[in-house]
């Protein structure tokens, strides 16, 4: 069962095997770590699961428009601007906490 740390929002900021002395203990199965781990919640039907993937294909896509000049961030309504923009936010925090095996210069080595 993971140990979860939360920021002072409450939200879960590292999961970790062993208690770091602020954790909780959350259930292997509780939905916030599912998300944390940016899993589909156990129990998905197959279409949840490729609905998750497919949100990821259309941020992608948008991304790459966007870097193209092809549209404008703007040109999106702001709701789907705010959505973009809090995924975008979550994934990057994600990817700041997450482990890094090698530096960036030799990762080029072993792919």
């Amino acid at each position: 069962m993971p140990y979860a740390v939360r920021n002072a929002a409450g939200e879960i900021t590292s999961l970790h095997r062993h208690d770091p002395g602020v954790g909780v203990l959350l259930a292997p199965n509780d939905p916030e770590v599912s998300a944390f781990l940016g899993l589909a919640p156990q129990g998905a039907t197959g279409f949840e699961r490729l609905d998750a993937e497919f949100v990821r294909v259309i941020e992608d896509v948008i991304d790459a428009l966007t870097d193209r000049n092809v549209i404008n961030i703007t040109d999106l309504p702001e709701t789907a601007q705010a959505k973009l923009f809090a995924r975008k936010s979550f994934r990057e925090r994600r990817a700041r906490n997450a482990l890094q095996l090698f530096d960036g210069a030799r990762r080029s080595d072993v792919i």
